[in-house]
């Protein structure tokens, strides 16, 4: 009997894995296969995400007793092992990107493919409007997305690999640049589901947003390189709808991609006023010395575990596009060279929706830094945990509305927030630049 090829791209599980379960129950022999693709380590292969990966091969090629790895153009390579072994098909996810979408045109063009949805909690094409369009506002994407019907989450499959092909050795992909970043693979991601499962998720509506409680999932990596099933992570978090809210927004934010693929590039919603070119002020930004401790705070916990936490995201974008009026792709490609959940559709989504170019039916709002420090970190125990020279200011003083220049330690501002708040709402009613 003819073996089964099974291209891994982003969904590096054996749980809840829909091209592999159906590999396992049509072909005798499956040849589970990765291929680190030279065109997307030069776009997105940052560090941090590149020692994520190498993680994640590791884990994956254990649990299945082997993975073949390959280095070079996908097609290219999928093409020639699958001639080599006559394989009878290629079963693949399916991925909203025009790159993915490329890869699958040009895979069918040489092989019988199969594809399946797997990198979304709900079958996007279930996901429609009326019209059969996709949608541009969340709150009805909300609502046809808890409506849509869903598969139920597959078992783990069981696989034999062909004989005699050389897999290659496990890959090594660096250390990353970030020293706390999460560990890669399934086995980890599933351990930090456990944990949020038997913890955090239960009072996740109400902590989410306290930055120094720390009480989100921290699933996002897991999920943008497919160490866990979104829809497995959706159906047992199902009690959380706020959590679940958040899983929702990912799959707006690839539907958006896949019918829009402009969006890394061009603005959704027209911006009236040009943007700023201000590099000491976006350098001050990246490296966390706004004078601004909540927004100092955010980037350097992205420096230092390549993550942040949501709310954070939130207060340091709009504070780049809005209180800086410094483009939004400056921030998109900072974070993309760190995070390593960098996934470009929530990525490209959030940044876009925090800039008010993109899906925000608000575009007009702007995050205060200080106000949001006060809400959002009331005591300032997140700012000391990254910020250590206001480590001995006490309590919620470190948000206090004063000039923090006085300190030695710690760096003048770099711009007076509410003196570009009135020139952002001054432009906001005007064709005038900022």
């Amino acid at each position: 009997m003819r073996p089964a090829i099974v291209l891994f791209t982003r969904d590096l599980r054996v749980h809840d894995n829909p091209a592999l379960a159906a590999a396992a129950a049509e072909a005798e022999r499956v040849l589970p296969l990765f291929v680190l693709d030279d065109a997307i380590i030069a776009r997105f292969g940052a560090p941090n995400r590149l020692a994520f990966l190498g993680e994640a091969l590791r884990d994956l090629g254990g649990s299945l007793g082997g993975l073949a790895v390959r280095r070079g153009d996908t097609v290219a390579e999928t093409v020639r092992l699958a001639r080599q072994l006559d394989a009878k098909a290629i079963f693949l996810a399916e991925d909203a990107s025009s790159f993915a979408r490329r890869r699958e045109q040009r895979l069918r063009a040489e092989l019988d493919v199969r594809t399946f949805p797997s990198t979304s909690v709900v079958d996007l094409d279930e996901v429609r409007t009326a019209g059969g369009r996709h949608y541009k506002v969340f709150t009805p994407f909300w609502r046809a997305w808890r409506a849509a019907k869903r598969r139920a989450p597959l078992e783990p499959a069981r696989i034999r690999l062909p004989d005699g092909v050389d897999l290659g050795p496990p890959p090594d992909l660096g250390p990353g640049t970030s020293p706390a970043r999460p560990r890669g693979g399934e086995t980890e991601g599933r351990k930090r589901l456990e944990r949020f499962l038997a913890g955090a998720v239960a009072r996740y509506e109400e902590l989410a947003d306290a930055l120094a409680a720390d009480a989100t999932s921290r699933l996002s990596a897991d999920l943008h390189f497919g160490c866990l099933s979104p829809l497995e992570v959706a159906e047992r978090a199902a009690a959380a709808e706020a959590f679940v809210r958040q899983l929702c927004w990912r799959d707006f934010f690839l539907q958006l991609l896949e019918a829009r693929p402009e969006t890394p590039r061009e603005d959704l919603r027209e911006r009236r006023a040009a943007w700023r070119d201000d590099p000491e002020a976006l350098a001050a930004w990246k490296e966390g010395r706004t004078g601004y401790p909540i927004v100092d705070a955010g980037m350097r916990q992205l420096a230092e575990e390549g993550w942040m936490h949501n709310r954070a995201r939130l207060i340091v974008g709009s504070f780049l596009t809005k209180t800086l009026g410094i483009d939004w792709r400056h921030g998109a490609a900072h974070f993309a060279d760190l995070l390593v959940d960098g996934d470009l559709a929530s990525n490209v989504g959030n940044w876009q929706w925090v800039a008010g170019t993109g899906a925000d039916p608000r575009p007009g709002r702007i995050l205060n830094p200080l106000r949001q420090a006060r809400r959002f970190d009331p005591d300032g125990d997140y700012v000391r945990r990254y910020v250590p020279e206001l480590g001995h200011i006490e309590g919620g003083a470190v948000h206090a509305p004063w000039e923090l220049a006085v300190n030695h330690d710690y760096t003048a501002r770099v711009v007076d927030h509410d003196k570009a708040a009135a020139r952002f709402r001054a432009y906001r009613t005007s064709s005038a630049s900022p």
